[in-house]
């Protein structure tokens, strides 16, 4: 029965569902003025979570979609980390009372770049307009391959509590394919020195369905992974989008996997990390039983926002740098993804928002449908929207239902087991801008 839901239903291409709408419906009717009023509407009782984007790597890995570009000379980051300090002034200018910062996460590109001085100086402008929360959890991305016993040393010493490192694969062959070649030893070191450094929240990042992967090298390396002891592990289905990711098209597309394959190495991943203890979180999530997010996924607090699957519960995001995301009481502002255009707005005074959306009460009723299918594989229309208002899309969940990938009863809404891989496709039905359009959006699986 899987096997015949993969051919059916594992092409077809739909949102990972990070945000609702996706960012894709960002428009220009959103601009500087609307973040500006936006922003003053922030309760100052709340928390807010904070993202640091550093857009910058030293070299670009064939297999990256994200908004990166790479960098040789230090001036150039100089002035990056300058304009996110300008724009850290331009927002508490326009909030009624300082930013109660309850979390920052670091995303990049490569966010040590900055060192640990140029970090330092993004945290003291931060603390000078906010004021942090008492244990708050300050998270970084990180390249194994920067990580050295200074950089570790300098990172605890800022108060990072956790960090992610990006392993993506570890067989020799895959990672010439992709452009990343970062032997086993290379990660190991970036554990244990972060570990003696007294950083202990360890995640490490996944891929599967990369060039030249198979279930073999697949389990090799979640063998690997698993002897670091890490407390969460996050792996994602790469989306090849040559036609977005001019990166992308050094990739053979011949070695790339197909949709079955691809399917049966993300079972493989799942075998290994539950086998050995681990929890399943959402769709592509794994963490130890005593952490965060697997008791958040127990009691049903699990949340899904920019950074994936988490345990954040704080209602708004404060995004900082280019192509940086927020989400605030009325929509999502997007900043400028260029970075040039980025840093002349702020280095003029004013904020870089170059797109967003204004969120309507229908689009927070599907939002916290689709939040609750993505992240807890079920979703009570009685008590998160007028079940009336869906009847069209009960109509269209049918062939899921017959297929047996969801369940509908009394209006609630459930995943079967054998359907958790689909989830999206469920989700996808009560997004009103969905288009099956391959060059938006990732496969199924």
């Amino acid at each position: 029965m899987t096997d015949h839901l993969v051919r059916r239903y594992g092409c077809l291409p739909v949102p990972r569902y990070t945000s609702y709408p996706t960012a894709a419906e960002f428009g220009t009717a959103v601009g500087a003025q609307e973040h500006q009023a936006w922003l003053r509407r922030l309760d100052p009782r709340d928390g807010v979570s904070v993202y640091l984007h550093v857009p910058y790597c030293r070299q670009l890995c064939l297999y990256c979609g994200c908004h990166t570009k790479a960098v040789l000379r230090d001036e150039v980051i100089d002035r990056y980390r300058a304009g996110l300090e300008a724009e850290i002034a331009l927002v508490a200018r326009s909030v009624e009372e300082p930013l109660r910062i309850a979390r920052i996460h670091w995303g990049g590109g490569t966010p040590s770049l900055l060192g640990a001085e140029g970090l330092d100086r993004v945290i003291d402008a931060l603390s000078r307009v906010s004021v942090f929360q008492t244990g708050f959890e300050h998270a970084i991305e990180l390249d194994p391959r920067s990580v050295d016993r200074a950089l570790a040393q300098g990172l605890a010493a800022l108060g990072i509590n956790r960090v992610s490192l990006g392993v993506q694969d570890l067989d020799d062959t895959v990672q010439i394919a992709i452009g990343r070649v970062q032997p086993f030893e290379v990660v190991r070191n970036a554990v244990e020195v972060l570990r003696e450094s007294g950083i202990g929240r360890l995640n490490l990042d996944l891929m599967y369905g990369l060039p030249h992967q198979s279930i073999g090298s697949i389990r090799d390396t979640c063998a690997q992974v698993l002897s670091l002891g890490p407390d969460r592990v996050a792996c994602y289905g790469y989306a090849h989008m040559p036609q977005r990711k001019a990166n992308q098209r050094l990739i053979d597309s011949a070695a790339l996997p197909g949709t079955e394959e691809r399917f049966r190495q993300a079972q493989a991943v799942a075998e290994a990390f539950t086998g050995s203890g681990y929890v399943a979180i959402g769709l592509d999530h794994f963490a130890r039983p005593d952490d965060p997010l697997a008791r958040a996924s127990r009691s049903g607090t699990l949340r899904r926002n920019f950074q994936g699957y988490t345990d954040d519960d704080r209602p708004n995001l404060v995004g900082f740098g280019a192509s940086a995301i927020s989400q605030l009481p009325d929509g999502y502002v997007q900043n400028a993804t260029d970075i040039g255009a980025y840093l002349r707005c702020v280095e003029k005074g004013r904020l870089a928002t170059a797109r967003g959306y204004r969120l309507t009460l229908d689009d927070r009723a599907r939002g916290a449908i689709i939040e609750s299918l993505m992240c807890n594989f079920t979703a009570d229309l009685s008590v998160l929207g007028d079940p009336s208002h869906y009847v069209d899309e009960l109509a269209l969940l049918r062939p899921l239902v017959a297929d047996g990938i969801v369940t509908v009863q009394d209006h609630r809404i459930a995943i079967t087991e054998a359907g958790r891989p689909f989830v999206r496709l469920a989700a996808a039905v009560f997004d009103q801008f969905r288009a099956e359009d391959a060059s938006r959006f990732s496969a199924a699986v």
